[in-house]
Protein backbone atom coordinates (compact mmCIF):
# COMPACT_ATOMS: atom_id res chain seq x y z
CA UNK A 1 0.00 0.00 0.00
CA UNK A 2 0.98 2.95 -0.79
CA UNK A 3 0.03 6.90 0.49
CA UNK A 4 0.85 10.61 0.31
CA UNK A 5 0.71 12.76 2.88
CA UNK A 6 0.71 16.03 1.91
CA UNK A 7 2.70 18.65 4.33
CA UNK A 8 1.79 22.30 5.46
CA UNK A 9 3.58 24.39 3.35
CA UNK A 10 4.12 26.99 5.94
CA UNK A 11 6.17 24.41 7.92
CA UNK A 12 9.80 24.53 8.05
CA UNK A 13 10.68 20.96 6.71
CA UNK A 14 14.11 20.29 8.84
CA UNK A 15 12.23 20.49 11.97
CA UNK A 16 9.59 18.20 10.62
CA UNK A 17 12.04 15.58 9.38
CA UNK A 18 14.45 16.29 12.32
CA UNK A 19 18.52 16.65 11.19
CA UNK A 20 19.48 14.44 9.10
CA UNK A 21 15.73 13.02 8.45
CA UNK A 22 16.08 11.65 11.87
CA UNK A 23 12.71 11.72 12.38
CA UNK A 24 11.79 10.41 9.52
CA UNK A 25 14.17 7.54 10.27
CA UNK A 26 12.88 6.79 13.11
CA UNK A 27 9.27 5.99 11.64
CA UNK A 28 10.98 3.72 8.87
CA UNK A 29 12.57 1.69 11.69
CA UNK A 30 10.14 1.86 14.61
CA UNK A 31 6.83 0.90 11.74
CA UNK A 32 8.87 -0.77 9.22
CA UNK A 33 7.60 1.49 6.13
CA UNK A 34 9.60 3.67 3.68
CA UNK A 35 9.00 7.03 3.26
CA UNK A 36 10.37 9.01 0.37
CA UNK A 37 9.97 12.57 0.37
CA UNK A 38 8.63 14.67 -3.13
CA UNK A 39 9.05 18.60 -2.79
CA UNK A 40 6.40 19.38 -0.06
CA UNK A 41 5.08 15.66 0.26
CA UNK A 42 5.43 12.85 1.90
CA UNK A 43 4.95 9.22 0.14
CA UNK A 44 4.80 5.75 2.34
CA UNK A 45 4.74 2.46 1.26
CA UNK A 46 4.11 -0.27 3.19
CA UNK A 47 1.28 -3.24 4.84
CA UNK A 48 -1.56 -1.21 4.95
CA UNK A 49 -1.72 -1.28 8.93
CA UNK A 50 1.58 0.73 9.26
CA UNK A 51 1.15 3.50 6.35
CA UNK A 52 -2.08 4.53 8.27
CA UNK A 53 -0.42 4.72 11.32
CA UNK A 54 2.39 6.41 10.26
CA UNK A 55 0.65 8.85 8.41
CA UNK A 56 -1.82 9.31 11.29
CA UNK A 57 1.72 9.85 13.60
CA UNK A 58 2.93 12.31 10.95
CA UNK A 59 -0.33 14.02 11.15
CA UNK A 60 0.47 14.86 15.34
CA UNK A 61 4.23 15.70 14.47
CA UNK A 62 2.80 18.77 12.12
CA UNK A 63 0.25 19.56 14.84
CA UNK A 64 2.60 19.27 17.79
CA UNK A 65 4.87 21.56 15.47
CA UNK A 66 1.91 23.88 15.11
CA UNK A 67 0.94 23.66 18.84
CA UNK A 68 4.27 24.14 20.41
CA UNK A 69 7.02 25.68 17.72
CA UNK A 70 9.39 22.65 18.07
CA UNK A 71 9.75 18.88 17.72
CA UNK A 72 12.18 16.39 19.32
CA UNK A 73 13.19 12.71 18.88
CA UNK A 74 11.32 12.18 22.65
CA UNK A 75 8.58 13.36 21.19
CA UNK A 76 8.50 10.72 18.22
CA UNK A 77 9.46 8.18 20.43
CA UNK A 78 6.07 9.27 22.67
CA UNK A 79 3.63 8.78 19.10
CA UNK A 80 5.07 5.38 18.07
CA UNK A 81 4.82 4.06 22.08
CA UNK A 82 1.12 4.90 22.20
CA UNK A 83 -0.90 2.39 21.12
CA UNK A 84 -4.26 2.16 18.58
CA UNK A 85 -6.33 2.40 21.46
CA UNK A 86 -4.42 5.63 23.55
CA UNK A 87 -4.66 7.24 19.95
CA UNK A 88 -6.91 10.77 20.66
CA UNK A 89 -6.66 11.61 17.56
CA UNK A 90 -9.21 8.94 16.62
CA UNK A 91 -11.87 10.60 18.71
CA UNK A 92 -10.39 14.44 19.07
CA UNK A 93 -10.71 17.05 16.43
CA UNK A 94 -8.30 20.38 16.82
CA UNK A 95 -10.45 22.89 18.81
CA UNK A 96 -9.84 25.78 16.03
CA UNK A 97 -8.88 29.29 17.25
CA UNK A 98 -8.34 32.62 15.55
CA UNK A 99 -4.90 32.24 15.72
CA UNK A 100 -4.02 31.06 12.47
CA UNK A 101 -0.78 29.16 13.93
CA UNK A 102 -2.43 27.64 16.80
CA UNK A 103 -4.23 24.12 16.74
CA UNK A 104 -5.25 23.42 20.70
CA UNK A 105 -6.59 19.94 21.17
CA UNK A 106 -6.21 17.83 24.30
CA UNK A 107 -3.26 16.25 25.30
CA UNK A 108 -4.27 13.72 28.00
CA UNK A 109 -7.48 11.29 28.65
CA UNK A 110 -8.77 13.41 31.59
CA UNK A 111 -8.37 16.93 28.96
CA UNK A 112 -10.17 15.26 26.00
CA UNK A 113 -13.08 13.94 28.23
CA UNK A 114 -13.14 17.50 29.81
CA UNK A 115 -13.81 18.84 26.17
CA UNK A 116 -16.28 16.01 25.37
CA UNK A 117 -18.26 17.11 28.19
CA UNK A 118 -18.35 20.74 27.39
CA UNK A 119 -19.22 20.21 23.87
CA UNK A 120 -22.31 17.57 25.34
CA UNK A 121 -23.47 19.46 28.04
CA UNK A 122 -24.92 22.86 28.87
CA UNK A 123 -23.48 23.24 32.29
CA UNK A 124 -20.43 21.57 33.30
CA UNK A 125 -17.85 21.86 36.00
CA UNK A 126 -14.34 21.06 36.14
CA UNK A 127 -12.18 20.42 38.93
CA UNK A 128 -8.41 19.84 39.12
CA UNK A 129 -5.11 21.20 40.32
CA UNK A 130 -3.17 23.14 38.76
CA UNK A 131 -1.75 23.00 35.00
CA UNK A 132 -4.44 20.82 34.32
CA UNK A 133 -5.54 23.22 31.24
CA UNK A 134 -9.04 23.47 33.27
CA UNK A 135 -9.14 27.36 32.22
CA UNK A 136 -7.02 27.06 28.72
CA UNK A 137 -9.62 24.34 27.29
CA UNK A 138 -12.91 26.03 28.92
CA UNK A 139 -11.31 29.44 27.11
CA UNK A 140 -10.45 27.70 23.78
CA UNK A 141 -13.95 26.17 23.48
CA UNK A 142 -15.80 29.44 24.14
CA UNK A 143 -13.77 31.27 21.54
CA UNK A 144 -13.99 28.24 18.42
CA UNK A 145 -17.96 28.63 19.26
CA UNK A 146 -17.53 32.11 18.87
CA UNK A 147 -15.59 31.87 15.53
CA UNK A 148 -18.02 29.67 14.25
CA UNK A 149 -21.16 31.92 15.20
CA UNK A 150 -22.95 29.14 17.45
CA UNK A 151 -22.74 32.24 20.20
CA UNK A 152 -22.54 35.71 20.15
CA UNK A 153 -20.27 36.78 22.76
CA UNK A 154 -18.28 35.48 25.68
CA UNK A 155 -18.17 36.06 29.43
CA UNK A 156 -15.20 35.40 31.91
CA UNK A 157 -15.66 35.83 35.61
CA UNK A 158 -13.73 35.19 38.49
CA UNK A 159 -14.30 35.91 41.87
CA UNK A 160 -11.17 38.93 43.34
CA UNK A 161 -10.96 36.65 46.62
CA UNK A 162 -7.80 37.51 48.30
CA UNK A 163 -4.86 34.32 48.96
CA UNK A 164 -2.94 36.01 51.65
CA UNK A 165 -2.74 39.47 49.97
CA UNK A 166 -4.80 41.95 51.07
CA UNK A 167 -6.71 43.74 47.80
CA UNK A 168 -7.11 47.38 49.48
CA UNK A 169 -3.30 47.76 49.45
CA UNK A 170 -2.76 47.40 45.53
CA UNK A 171 -2.57 50.65 44.00
CA UNK A 172 -5.12 52.42 41.80
CA UNK A 173 -9.15 52.34 41.14
CA UNK A 174 -11.28 49.73 41.17
CA UNK A 175 -10.31 48.41 37.60
CA UNK A 176 -6.95 48.12 38.04
CA UNK A 177 -7.31 46.40 41.77
CA UNK A 178 -8.94 43.67 40.19
CA UNK A 179 -7.22 42.97 36.94
CA UNK A 180 -4.62 40.97 38.44
CA UNK A 181 -7.08 38.45 39.39
CA UNK A 182 -8.77 38.51 35.80
CA UNK A 183 -5.03 38.16 34.64
CA UNK A 184 -5.21 34.43 33.37
CA UNK A 185 -8.14 34.74 31.47
CA UNK A 186 -6.62 37.65 29.31
CA UNK A 187 -3.43 35.03 29.13
CA UNK A 188 -5.73 32.59 27.67
CA UNK A 189 -7.50 34.84 25.26
CA UNK A 190 -4.18 36.54 24.16
CA UNK A 191 -2.72 32.98 23.11
CA UNK A 192 -5.70 32.75 20.50
CA UNK A 193 -5.89 35.68 18.76
CA UNK A 194 -4.02 38.77 18.29
CA UNK A 195 -3.92 41.33 20.67
CA UNK A 196 -5.87 44.37 18.62
CA UNK A 197 -8.86 41.92 17.50
CA UNK A 198 -9.00 40.78 21.10
CA UNK A 199 -9.24 44.70 22.10
CA UNK A 200 -11.76 45.17 19.32
CA UNK A 201 -14.23 42.74 20.79
CA UNK A 202 -13.26 43.67 24.64
CA UNK A 203 -14.48 47.06 23.12
CA UNK A 204 -17.51 45.85 21.42
CA UNK A 205 -18.76 43.53 24.41
CA UNK A 206 -18.32 40.54 22.43
CA UNK A 207 -15.71 39.50 25.27
CA UNK A 208 -16.43 40.81 28.71
CA UNK A 209 -13.63 39.83 31.39
CA UNK A 210 -15.11 41.13 34.96
CA UNK A 211 -15.33 39.79 38.47
CA UNK A 212 -17.56 37.49 39.78
CA UNK A 213 -19.69 40.63 41.13
CA UNK A 214 -20.42 42.37 38.18
CA UNK A 215 -22.42 39.52 37.16
CA UNK A 216 -25.78 39.83 39.52
CA UNK A 217 -28.93 40.77 37.73
CA UNK A 218 -27.98 40.04 34.33
CA UNK A 219 -29.56 37.26 31.83
CA UNK A 220 -26.95 35.93 29.95
CA UNK A 221 -28.04 34.14 25.98
CA UNK A 222 -26.61 33.06 23.00
CA UNK A 223 -22.93 32.89 25.17
CA UNK A 224 -20.41 30.88 26.83
CA UNK A 225 -20.14 32.24 30.75
CA UNK A 226 -16.42 30.95 32.22
CA UNK A 227 -16.45 31.03 35.97
CA UNK A 228 -13.01 30.52 36.73
CA UNK A 229 -11.66 30.07 40.74
CA UNK A 230 -14.58 28.58 41.45
CA UNK A 231 -13.77 27.13 44.68
CA UNK A 232 -13.78 30.55 46.32
CA UNK A 233 -17.11 31.07 45.33
CA UNK A 234 -19.59 31.20 48.21
CA UNK A 235 -22.86 29.55 48.43
CA UNK A 236 -25.04 32.64 47.46
CA UNK A 237 -22.32 33.42 44.79
CA UNK A 238 -22.50 30.19 42.93
CA UNK A 239 -26.14 30.23 42.87
CA UNK A 240 -26.16 33.70 41.31
CA UNK A 241 -23.35 32.44 38.70
CA UNK A 242 -26.12 29.38 37.79
CA UNK A 243 -28.79 31.30 37.63
CA UNK A 244 -27.56 33.82 34.82
CA UNK A 245 -27.66 31.14 32.22
CA UNK A 246 -29.88 32.06 29.02
CA UNK A 247 -31.06 31.17 26.22
CA UNK A 248 -28.01 29.29 23.75
CA UNK A 249 -25.85 29.41 26.47
CA UNK A 250 -23.41 27.18 27.82
CA UNK A 251 -21.71 27.66 31.01
CA UNK A 252 -18.25 25.86 32.14
CA UNK A 253 -17.10 26.04 36.02
CA UNK A 254 -13.99 25.39 36.78
CA UNK A 255 -11.32 25.07 39.82
CA UNK A 256 -9.03 23.68 42.50
CA UNK A 257 -11.11 22.52 45.46
CA UNK A 258 -7.73 21.36 46.94
CA UNK A 259 -7.06 25.39 47.19
CA UNK A 260 -9.80 27.38 48.72
CA UNK A 261 -9.07 30.52 50.24
CA UNK A 262 -12.78 31.44 51.70
CA UNK A 263 -12.67 32.38 55.44
CA UNK A 264 -12.21 29.48 57.71
CA UNK A 265 -15.40 27.88 58.56
CA UNK A 266 -17.30 29.56 55.12
CA UNK A 267 -17.96 26.22 52.80
CA UNK A 268 -17.31 26.01 48.92
CA UNK A 269 -20.25 27.14 46.79
CA UNK A 270 -19.00 24.94 43.54
CA UNK A 271 -17.90 21.48 46.07
CA UNK A 272 -22.30 22.26 47.47
CA UNK A 273 -23.03 23.33 43.95
CA UNK A 274 -21.18 20.10 42.58
CA UNK A 275 -22.87 17.60 45.16
CA UNK A 276 -26.47 19.01 44.70
CA UNK A 277 -26.47 18.82 40.63
CA UNK A 278 -24.30 16.39 39.40
CA UNK A 279 -27.15 13.84 39.02
CA UNK A 280 -28.81 16.69 36.86
CA UNK A 281 -29.57 15.64 33.53
CA UNK A 282 -27.08 17.98 30.89
CA UNK A 283 -25.16 18.84 34.00
CA UNK A 284 -21.41 16.87 33.03
CA UNK A 285 -18.72 16.83 35.67
CA UNK A 286 -15.11 16.62 35.36
CA UNK A 287 -11.78 15.82 37.50
CA UNK A 288 -8.90 16.14 36.65
CA UNK A 289 -6.15 14.61 38.50
CA UNK A 290 -2.14 15.50 38.48
CA UNK A 291 -1.59 13.12 35.65
CA UNK A 292 -3.31 15.91 33.47
CA UNK A 293 -1.13 18.28 34.17
CA UNK A 294 0.84 20.05 30.93
CA UNK A 295 2.79 22.35 32.32
CA UNK A 296 6.93 22.01 33.73
CA UNK A 297 7.07 18.48 34.15
CA UNK A 298 7.69 19.60 37.30
CA UNK A 299 4.50 20.75 38.48
CA UNK A 300 3.16 16.93 38.40
CA UNK A 301 6.02 16.44 41.12
CA UNK A 302 5.49 19.56 43.24
CA UNK A 303 1.42 18.89 43.48
CA UNK A 304 1.95 15.20 44.13
CA UNK A 305 4.46 16.47 47.10
CA UNK A 306 2.16 18.57 48.65
CA UNK A 307 -1.29 16.29 48.33
CA UNK A 308 0.82 14.14 50.83
CA UNK A 309 1.33 16.76 53.01
CA UNK A 310 -0.76 16.43 56.38
CA UNK A 311 -0.32 20.09 57.53
CA UNK A 312 -3.60 21.46 58.40
CA UNK A 313 -4.91 24.33 56.82
CA UNK A 314 -5.68 25.67 53.21
CA UNK A 315 -3.50 25.04 50.38
CA UNK A 316 -2.06 28.23 48.51
CA UNK A 317 -2.09 28.81 45.17
CA UNK A 318 1.59 29.32 43.55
Amino acid sequence: MEVTVQLDPSQKLLELFGPADSHLRLLRRGLDVKITTRQSNLVIAGNAHDVNRTARIIDKMQKHLIKHGSLAQKNITAFLSQTDTDDLQQTSQPITVYSQKKLIEPSTKGQLKYVETMLANDLTFCIGPAGTGKTYLAVAVAVSMLKRKQIRRIVLARPAVEAGEKLGFLPGDVQAKVNPYLRPLFDALEDMMDFAQMRKFIELDIIEIIPLAFMRGRTLNEAVIICDEAQNTSSLQMLMVLTRLGHGSKMIITGDITQIDLQPGQNSGMVEAIEKLRRIKGIGVVELTRRDIVRHKLVQNIVRAYGKQKTPGRKKES
